[in-house]
């Protein structure tokens, strides 16, 4: 089944995006899941940077916000920072917008059940403005170590449920799935139809091959629930901290070898599929 492969811009760093263009495109990468730094670059701006090395925005990931604090004066600039994300994916022409929780807060200020009721309510108020501007949204699902809230497929499911936005729909990640899940393959099934986003990595954040992510059962399952959407690599170079790309001397380099390793291993198990 085709599916076209992208790259998270966050992992290069504080590179320049025309950088970071021409190392994809030399990388042989179809697009990106561009981060969200809305007063670097306008939509336009990188729009063009990016289609000038031929590579496509399939989605967007948030700067770090906390759209779940119980204090207003911290949640209600996190909710305007969504909805400026949300404009800005509508003037590229509404590729996906990536919404979760603050990464780094791994427990409640207040109460789990009160921050989670925060999070629908806001997650539910973006839902309206994004379906006005025809924007999908997804809700990417982190493990316990960088967030409290939504830690598994069947979570993302229950939150579909409770904000009642059937179009804010699972992102799942293989890193923050070996965390969490039993079973990987079993949880893409489980998700099913409603799978948003698929982000890919070995289980050490590294490129594919260089930890113990078994990969073809997880092709296959997308493949049996027909998941056609992109898959975007998310992997870093090895090093402490891992809420920074940045791990020293030639980690770029570090880095476009993992990207490099993983391309060819999905080019090499599944031809097929949209990779060129």
């Amino acid at each position: 089944m085709k599916r076209p492969l992208g790259v998270c811009t966050w992992t290069y760093g504080p590179v320049p995006l025309v950088d970071i263009a021409k190392s994809l495109r030399r990388l042989s990468y179809d697009g990106v899941e561009l981060h969200g730094d809305l007063d670097v670059f306008s939509p336009r701006e990188a729009q063009t940077i990016l289609s000038d090395q031929g590579l496509k925005i399939f989605s967007l990931t948030p700067s770090n916000v906390d759209i779940a604090h119980p204090d207003v004066k911290i949640r209600g600039p996190a909710i305007e920072y969504f909805k400026r994300l949300i404009d800005f994916s509508a003037e590229l022409g509404g590729p996906i917008v990536s919404i979760h929780g603050l990464v780094g807060r791994v427990r409640a200020i207040s109460s789990q059940e009160e921050e989670y009721g925060l999070l629908c309510k806001g997650v539910s108020e973006l839902a309206r403005l994004a379906t006005d501007y025809k924007v999908p949204l997804v809700h990417e699902v982190l493990n316990r170590y960088e967030s409290h809230l939504i830690n598994t497929g069947a979570e993302a499911i229950q939150f579909m449920a409770d904000t009642g936005c059937s179009s804010v729909r699972p992102l799942l990640d293989t890193y923050h799935m070996n965390i969490e899940e039993a079973d990987l393959s079993r949880t893409v099934e489980e998700v099913g139809e409603h799978l948003g986003l698929f982000h890919i990595a070995d289980t050490n954040r590294r490129g594919l091959g260089l930890g113990h992510l078994d990969v073809p059962p997880l092709m296959s399952a997308l493949d049996k629930i027909e998941y056609v959407g992109p898959v975007i690599v998310e992997c870093t170079a090895a090093g402490p901290d891992p809420f920074t790309p940045v791990k020293g001397q030639g980690y770029i380099d570090v880095l476009e070898q993992f990207l490099i390793r993983t391309r060819n291993i999905l080019k090499q198990e599944f031809p097929e599929a949209d990779l060129s």
